[in-house]
């Protein structure tokens, strides 16, 4: 029997949808009514203000400083690199566990967009190359994922893409700080989105393990651990933010070995890793409290050691069960890092800042505002999206 081609939606099951959804009752259409004419009258306003009012020159001509800030231009080159390693790296882990056909055909008519956006903006050759070759490098890899999914076994599939993933991670390190054949670049240059998206990916990074350890902690039955796991995560989540990374900046140099010399980037690294971390551990123990005692027994009844039935039995489920929550703090971390411009160090907000303190565009905060704005969006929305397909991955309800 051939299958069943989905129904298109004709004027009739609209009119249907809509008097189910928006006019079921008098209050619903009062509400939706009300809802239409906030926004009619919101958006009309951004709109006039867009295309008559707002001079977006702000933005072409500071757009190095607000993506690198002032990271050396004959450098730049490394932050294609990165762009195009990690482009590589997600395009295939994403083409292997869950390939899609519209992933290549989406990936394509984003570059094309991207090319044509480019010369916009005042990007030149090396630019236009460097997106065309990202895009590339995408599309073949989405093309390549199913073909690698087939011939390889999946155990060495599960343990070559996060080893990739790790070795991405200190090739990426390298490009940005030099060293080993590569001029040396100082942390204090790493400013704009450039220091925004390291300082939250390595914060993130360092902060799930931590977090998973204090959660494991606080459920441990020796005492000394479950209560120094306490005291840390009430001691820190009772500070704001902000203590947290003046006290890394001030007390981090005076505690450590003096052999030891973190500069502020890592200093605010670190705050930010601590104060998430126990959160987290919070996020982790809710879902290790909804594992029933009786599966514990039954891995235990059946020989497994605790630590096989940890990381076989409980981990898997708890972390899965609290995914949202944990992408939830994620997304929160990444839009704290807007507080390290109080501390000196100069990201995205930061930036903002400079630019407008520039006497040619002084009072353009509306422009500049809504840019920032609109690439924090981008980013804790592409987290939110890798969420929800995680969660249909695994067959979260």
């Amino acid at each position: 029997m051939p299958p069943k081609s989905p129904t298109p939606l004709s004027a009739s099951s609209l009119l249907i949808w809509l008097r189910r959804n928006l006019f079921s009752t008098w209050y619903n259409s009062l509400l939706t009514v009300i809802s239409l004419w906030i926004i009619y009258s919101g958006g009309r306003g951004l709109v006039q203000w867009m295309f008559s009012q707002a001079q977006w020159t702000v933005l072409k001509a500071n757009l190095r400083l607000f993506f690198v800030g002032r990271f050396p231009i004959d450098q730049i080159w490394r932050v294609w690199l990165i762009l195009m390693l990690v482009s590589a790296v997600t395009s295939l882990t994403v083409g292997v566990i869950q390939w899609s056909r519209t992933l290549p055909i989406s990936m394509g008519l984003l570059t094309a967009i991207s090319l044509g956006v480019v010369p916009l903006v005042g990007g030149q050759g090396p630019e236009l190359v460097w997106v065309a070759a990202i895009g590339s490098v995408a599309v073949l890899n989405l093309l390549g994922g199913p073909w690698l999914k087939t011939h390889l076994s999946p155990r060495l599939l599960s343990r070559g893409l996060p080893a990739v993933w790790f070795l991405t991670a200190f090739i990426v390190l390298w490009l940005l700080m030099g060293g080993l054949g590569i001029s040396s670049i100082r942390t204090s240059v790493w400013q704009g989105l450039l220091l925004t998206v390291v300082a939250a990916l390595v914060s993130i990074a360092l902060s799930f393990p931590l977090g998973v350890l204090l959660a494991l902690g606080r459920r441990s039955p020796l005492p000394i651990i479950r209560t120094l796991s306490v005291l840390y995560i009430e001691v820190i989540r009772g500070l704001p933010l902000i203590g947290v990374l003046f006290v890394a900046g001030v007390m981090l140099p005076l505690i450590l070995p003096s052999q030891v010399q973190l500069d502020a980037v890592f200093r605010a690294i670190c705050g930010l890793t601590l104060f998430s971390a126990a959160y987290l551990a919070e996020n982790v123990r809710g879902g290790l409290q909804s594992i029933p005692q009786g599966q514990i027994e039954a891995a235990k009844a059946l020989g497994l050691n605790p630590m096989l039935v940890l990381g076989l039995v409980v981990l898997p489920q708890a972390l899965r069960s609290v995914i949202p929550a944990i992408v939830g703090q994620f997304i929160g971390l990444f839009k704290d890092t807007s507080l390290l411009s109080i501390i000196g160090l100069v990201e995205l907000t930061g930036v903002s800042r400079s630019v407008l303190s520039q006497p040619r565009f002084i009072g353009r905060h509306g422009e500049v505002y809504l840019f920032i704005g609109l690439l924090y969006w981008l980013f804790c929305y592409l987290m939110s999206l890798g969420s929800r397909r995680l969660e249909r991955q695994l067959g979260v309800k």
